[in-house]
C-alpha cells in the first residue's frame, strides 16, 4: 500500500489505525524509502542501513507532514522514525529556502518526559544530521541557563527538551516556537504519569495550529488518546506490531521469583557471574535504595554506580557516560531513569523491586533486548508484595502468577541463570576493618592493661602544693612533696591550739535573717 492511497484513505474516513506485524513489511532500506543521501549516508557510516518496522511503516506517512500516532514496544527504533521526518522537512542553513525563515527560530521541536532520553533523542538526531549541518540543542534541568541561553541566542534549528525547562526558557523569552512546523511527543504515557500533560498542552497552545503534530508511545492510555484528538489534525495510527508485542519484547527472558531481601544483592552478584552476564541495569523503587544497592556490589566488587534523582546532572551524564563505554558493568536506576537508557549490550534488567504497575515492568524490562536482539528479566518479589504481581501478571497475561520462591543457594537459580557451580555473591574479599588505637578520652594517653603502667609520653603532673587543704600556707611558702602537705594536714587537725576548728554552722538564714546559735548578728559580729 503506497503512501498516497494511505493518504487518501486518511481524508476520507479520518483517523486511520493500522495494525502491522513484522512479516507484512518487506525488507528494504532508507533509501528507498525516500530518504534525503545526506541522512542516509550518515547513518550508514554508523551501521544503520534497514530500518525497523515501526521506521518503515512511519516514514512514508511521516515525510508527508501528515499527523501520525505511532506505537510499537520499546526499543525497536521510534527516535528515527520520529526523527528522520524532523531532519528531511527543516532547512539546513545551506539550503535555498533558508533566508526566507524567522533567523534563529526553532524550526521544530521534540519534548520528551526526562533528561536521559532528552540526551538519547538528541544524540540520534546529531548522529543523521552530520551532513545535514542542522543546528541541535538540549535543554533540560539541573544544570545552568546559560550554556542554553547562549545557544539559543545564536540560533537553533531544532530543539529536544523536557517540559519544565522549556516551559521556563519560554518564560524568560528566551525560546519562540510559534515558527515550528513540526512538533514530537516522545514517550507521551510516561508524561502522563510524571504530571507533565498541562505542560505539554501549554506547549501545544504556543505552537502554529498547521504543525505537523507526531506522538510516539509504546502503551496508549485514554488520556493520551484525548490529547490526540485535542490537538491533531486526523493523525494516523500505525501499529507496528500486534498488541501483546507492542509492550513486550519477545526476545526477552522473563524470570520472576520471590526472594528475601537481605539475599537479593548476593543473587545479583552470582548473576553477574552467569555464562551470557553482560552489562546490567537494576532498578529499584526508591532513590535510596539505589544508592545502598549501588554501594553494596561496589563492595563485592563489581564495577557500579547509581542513577537517581539525588544525583548531580554532571554525575548522571558521567555515569550513562562510563556505562555506554563499558567502563562500568552495573547500573542500578531508580524508574525515572528507566525510559532514557539506551545501552546497547544491556544483557539483563533486574527489578530489585517489584514495578509498581504493569506500564512500570513494561518499561523496565525494555531495557534488554532491544534493536532485535535477546535478553533476559528477573523480577524478585517481596511477600508484601505478592498480590501486586499478581495484578501485573494477570494485566499482561503473563504465566507467572506463582513465583518460585529463590535463594542464592537455590539450584534452580544456577540452572536458570546458567551459573557455574560454585559461584559465590562476590569477586573481592571484604576488606578489613583498621583497628582504631584505643585512646583515653581524657587525653590522658593508653595504658597497656588493667592497672598497668602508662604509655603515653606525656609526663606526670607536678602534685607538689604550697597549701594545705585548708588554705593555709605551708612552712616557709614553698612547695612541698604531696606526702608532706598531708602530714601537716593531718597534724595540724590535731592541734587544736594551732588553728581553731572551722564552723559549720550557719550566719544567717534563706530569709536574710540573724542566724546562728540563738545569737544576735549584731553580738556575733562584735
Amino acid at each position: 500500500m503506497c503512501a498516497a492511497e494511505e493518504l487518501s484513505r486518511r481524508r476520507r474516513f479520518g483517523c486511520i489505525w493500522l495494525t502491522f506485524t513484522e512479516s507484512d513489511i518487506a525488507i528494504t532500506t532508507f533509501r528507498e524509502l525516500g530518504v534525503l543521501p545526506e541522512i542516509c549516508d550518515a547513518l550508514e557510516r554508523a551501521g544503520i542501513t534497514t530500518p525497523f518496522a515501526i521506521q518503515e511503516m512511519t516514514l512514508s506517512v511521516a515525510l508527508m507532514g501528515t499527523d501520525l500516532i505511532g506505537q510499537a514496544r520499546t526499543g525497536t527504533g521510534k527516535t528515527l522514525a520520529f526523527g528522520i521526518p524532523v531532519l528531511q522537512r527543516s532547512v539546513a542553513q545551506h539550503d535555498p529556502d533558508y533566508a526566507e525563515l524567522p533567523q534563529g527560530k526553532p524550526q521544530a521541536l521534540i519534548v520528551a518526559p526526562t533528561r536521559e532520553l532528552a540526551l538519547q533523542v538528541s544524540n540520534d538526531l546529531h548522529l543523521a544530521s552530520k551532513d545535514r549541518g542542522l543546528r541541535v540543542l538540549t535543554v533540560y534541568g539541573g544544570v545552568g541557563y546559560d550554556t542554553q541561553l547562549d545557544a539559543l541566542q545564536a540560533g537553533v534549528d531544532i530543539v529536544v527538551g523536557t517540559p519544565g525547562r522549556l516551559i521556563d526558557l519560554m518564560n524568560r523569552k528566551a525560546l519562540d516556537i510559534s515558527h515550528v512546523h513540526a512538533l514530537v511527543l516522545d514517550e507521551a504515557d510516561e508524561m502522563l504519569d510524571l504530571g507533565f500533560l498541562p505542560d505539554v498542552e501549554r506547549l501545544l497552545r504556543q505552537t502554529p495550529e498547521t504543525r505537523q503534530t507526531m506522538l510516539f508511545s509504546a502503551t496508549m492510555p485514554a488520556a493520551i488518546v484525548a490529547l490526540a484528538r485535542t490537538h491533531m489534525r486526523h493523525p494516523m495510527n500505525i501499529r507496528a506490531e500486534s498488541s501483546y508485542d507492542t509492550t513486550m519484547v519477545p526476545a526477552t527472558a522473563q524470570f520472576i521469583y520471590l526472594a528475601h531481601d537481605l539475599d537479593k544483592p548476593e543473587i545479583i552478584g552470582r548473576v553477574l557471574q552467569a555464562e551470557d552476564a553482560g552489562k546490567i541495569i537494576v532498578f529499584t523503587r526508591t532513590k535510596r535504595a539505589a544508592q545502598r544497592v549501588a554501594d553494596d556490589l561496589a563492595e563485592r566488587g563489581f564495577a557500579t554506580s547509581a542513577l537517581h534523582g539525588d544525583m548531580a546532572q554532571i554525575a548522571r551524564e558521567k555515569a550513562l557516560t562510563k556505562f555506554r563505554e563499558d567502563k562500568l558493568r552495573v547500573l542500578v536506576a531508580t524508574d525515572v531513569a528507566a525510559r532514557g537508557i539506551d545501552v546497547a549490550g544491556v544483557s539483563h534488567v533486574i527489578n530489585y523491586s517489584c514495578p509498581e504497575d504493569d506500564k512500570a515492568y513494561v518499561h523496565r524490562i525494555g531495557r534488554t533486548g532491544r534493536a532485535g536482539a535477546s535478553g533476559i528479566a528477573i523480577t524478585f518479589v517481596d511477600w508484601a508484595d505478592l498480590h501486586r504481581w499478581k495484578m501485573i501478571n494477570k494485566t499482561l497475561d503473563l504465566p507467572f502468577d506463582e513465583p518460585v520462591e529463590t535463594y542464592s543457594t537455590s539450584e534452580h537459580l544456577f540452572h536458570d541463570q546458567g551459573i557455574p557451580p560454585g559461584t559465590k555473591g562476590r569477586i573481592k574479599d571484604p576488606e578489613p576493618q583498621a583497628e582504631k588505637p584505643r585512646s583515653d578520652r581524657s587525653g590522658r594517653g593508653e595504658r597497656s592493661g588493667r592497672g598497668g603502667e602508662r604509655t603515653s609520653e606525656r609526663p606526670a603532673r607536678n602534685r607538689s602544693r604550697s597549701r594545705t587543704r585548708s588554705g593555709q600556707p605551708l612552712d616557709g611558702g614553698s612547695a612541698a612533696p604531696v606526702t608532706a602537705s598531708v602530714a601537716t594536714v593531718a597534724a595540724e587537725a590535731g592541734d587544736g591550739e594551732s588553728r581553731p576548728a572551722r564552723s559549720r554552722s550557719r550566719r544567717r538564714r534563706r530569709s536574710g535573717g540573724a542566724g546562728g546559735e540563738g545569737k544576735p548578728a549584731a553580738a556575733e559580729t562584735a
